[in-house]
């Protein structure tokens, strides 16, 4: 009887004391978990900000800024301003990591390539490669031109500039052709191309336009993307 009295202490013992370790081992592993979590935060939204600001940001979260050596140029992002991130805004990361940025060069003013004659695909190689944005593309259709090259570009080779606007040949279909989009180009050079095309132009000034040089196309008719036929007349409407 009293063997058996021990063997059940000595079970109720060994019951409590892996009781007591299953609860140690949860109770670590929450721990473990609580701690980890603790250390993990938002990635802050960091583009278009100077890189003292971004490095505020991060700083407060316990994270660090590392600034990418190379700068890009951008139309929208001022110059010495974040551009882009790595992690992305929103992600999760732990402290002590680093939050790699890009700084923007902003608008960087070169002289413009001549792309007249080029093909599509040439001329926005030629201006990646020259660090100049694509400000858009107009189209034409004409017989007088091979497809798919560039008939006229603004502004024009070997002035400077931060972005080209080129007008792109599609190619004869019929005589119709599909009106460019000339607004912020030069209103008499666009003039010129058109009745160029045998297009009736009318150039017509209109009250300063705050913020935009003299001759510069603010309002156009018909708009463009619309189908328009030789001889149509076309109303330009310029800053003065």
């Amino acid at each position: 009887m009293a063997l058996r009295t021990r063997v059940w202490s000595a079970g109720k013992i060994l019951m409590l004391v892996a009781g007591l370790a299953a609860t140690f081992v949860l109770f670590f592993a929450a721990s473990m978990r609580l701690a980890l979590k603790a250390r993990e935060v938002e990635v802050p939204n960091l583009v278009n900000r100077t890189a003292n600001d971004a490095t505020a940001a991060v700083s407060n979260l316990g994270l660090t800024l590392k600034v990418d050596d190379s700068r890009r140029p951008d139309l929208k992002i001022g110059v010495g301003r974040v551009l882009a991130q790595e992690p992305a805004p929103g992600s999760i990361a732990r402290r002590q990591r680093s939050v790699k940025v890009w700084l923007s060069a902003g608008l960087r003013s070169t002289m413009v390539p001549l792309l007249t004659g080029e093909t599509e695909r040439t001329a926005q190689l030629r201006l990646s490669q020259d660090g100049l944005a694509l400000a858009g593309i107009s189209e034409i259709r004409s017989p007088d031109f091979p497809s798919d090259v560039v008939v006229a570009q603004e502004p024009p080779a070997k002035s400077a500039g931060a972005a080209v606007a080129l007008l792109v040949n599609r190619g004869q279909r019929g005589t119709t052709y599909v009106m460019p989009d000339l607004i912020g180009v030069n209103g008499d050079r666009a003039a010129d191309i058109l009745r160029g095309r045998g297009f009736r132009v009318a150039v017509v000034g209109s009250m300063p336009y705050p913020g935009v040089a003299a001759g510069i196309v603010i309002r156009q008719s018909p708009q463009g993307g619309f189908q328009i036929a030789p001889g149509e007349p076309i109303s330009i409407e310029v800053s003065r």
